[in-house]
């Protein structure tokens, strides 16, 4: 079950004219990836024994006018708000409960499962007026820099994969991931390994579960341009990226499911960055990084290819408010489990449509502004060429894959935009002794 709000290219062009409003100011340079998509992961030990409100917010209007086949164009306005209670017994140990609900505005009815795999939702039951869910989190700090998360887990774009691995508006349509989780940081990795656990069956049930389990580590080849210590800086960071997606579909208990055959799906990624710091007032950093993608179904037909490659590329510049980023792709039988569809060589709109060797170029401009304490401005407008290529029709028939030739897609241009406002603050109720 899929929920998509189309819009007119006039949209496109409001937020085009107030991207060019925004960019007029001029503030300290921030990450716009991580002020606007990614959840604060910062973990205070002086906290102790106090009982906190805690409140995260997303309020976003983004418009995606996809062209060609590989997928349809459609608007995401909405919201999502999650307020916790938080209390550290301890100094090492934070427990937090609350609630996620999710509000696509002019909808009213939401499924009950989780959002992660729409095109193939499985489950019954709707909720009205919200999509809520229940939000609980333990984290333990054994030591400095290294985490054990059980509950509603640092997950979506804080892992931090490459973008066709992951689609970064995922934010705004999937649930919170839920496992288990392990962070480890230091000078000479960021590592992150988790299990997300989409769909839990009981005895019987007529539905697969269903979880990924994730590895992203970057290895560090000396210390990044923000690390500082002891006046040490340097003007140079070298980092290797290494990530791994494995997707599950199974189940021995689901006795009474349609399909119980089980399904397997692999993507990983792996390459070198560069982050240069430049010596200019406005021009701050430049960031050069290439990556090699793999895919692989090691069990199951879910998808019409068993294994495919794929090559990204990307550069980006940071002019103090204003980050531009380019980047390019191109890939052979590649399917993204969780990408932007742009970034494979199947069509999510056209069923058994596949593109042979499909090339995609993009730009990218994004602006963001800490209004406040707490308070977040993103804007962002984005160009995605998906060059021509070849297409082919790939259908099954008594257990026989045939593939079809019709023919050369024609060169297709797509653009992206939107304006999120994220609120992320804290309020003491009470300290105890």
């Amino acid at each position: 079950m899929e929920k998509k709000f189309f819009c007119s290219a006039r949209t496109r062009v409001l937020f085009l004219l107030s991207f060019l409003l925004c960019s007029n100011a001029i503030f300290f340079a921030q990450d716009y990836h991580n002020m606007i998509y990614c959840e604060d992961t910062a973990f205070y030990a002086n906290r102790k024994k106090e009982l906190r409100i805690d409140l995260q917010n997303l309020n976003f209007f983004r418009n995606n006018e996809y062209k060609g086949s590989l997928v349809k164009g459609y608007t995401l306005p909405g919201l999502w708000i999650r307020p916790t209670i938080s209390y550290q017994p301890v100094s090492n140990i934070k427990i937090e409960a609350g609630a996620y609900m999710l509000k696509y505005w002019g909808q009213a009815d939401y499924p009950n499962n989780h959002y992660g795999n729409l095109p193939y939702f499985e489950g019954e039951g709707e909720q009205k007026g919200f999509h809520a869910l229940p939000f609980f989190r333990i984290r333990y700090v054994p030591v400095g820099g290294v985490s054990l998360v059980l509950g509603d887990i640092y997950g979506q774009n804080n892992h931090g994969l490459i973008e066709p691995l992951y689609n970064r508006e995922m934010v705004m349509t999937s649930d919170p991931d839920a496992g288990v989780q392990l962070l480890w940081t230091n000078w000479i990795m960021d590592f992150d390994i988790w299990i997300n656990w989409e769909n839990f069956i009981f005895q019987g049930d007529d539905h697969q579960e269903e979880f990924t389990f994730g590895v992203s580590t970057r290895f560090k080849a000396n210390r990044p341009l923000d690390y500082e210590k002891d006046s040490y800086k340097n003007n140079l960071h070298v980092y290797f990226p290494l990530q791994l997606l494995y997707k599950h579909k199974g189940g021995e208990i689901n006795t009474s499911a349609t399909s119980r055959s089980v399904k397997t799906c692999l993507n990983a990624a792996a390459g070198v960055g560069f982050d240069i710091r430049m010596p200019f007032r406005y021009f701050r950093r430049l960031n050069v990084e290439a990556d090699a993608a793999y895919y692989s179904q090691q069990k199951g037909d879910l998808f019409p290819f068993e294994n495919g490659y794929g090559l990204f590329g990307k550069i980006v510049a940071d002019f103090n408010d204003i980050r531009l980023t380019a980047g390019y792709w191109q890939c052979h039988d590649f399917v993204s489990l969780f990408g932007d569809p742009l970034f494979g060589a199947v069509s999510a709109y056209e069923k058994g449509l596949t593109y042979r060797n499909p090339k995609t170029a993009y730009m990218r401009l994004e602006y963001s502004h800490k209004i406040a304490k707490g308070f977040t401005l993103g804007v962002h407008a984005d160009v995605y060429n998906t060059f021509s290529s070849d297409m082919s029709n790939i259908s099954v028939s008594d257990e026989v894959l045939t593939s079809s030739y019709i023919g050369r897609s024609a060169n297709s241009l797509s653009f992206i935009a939107g304006i999120y406002l994220r609120t992320d603050f804290s309020f003491l109720v009470k300290k105890f002794k």
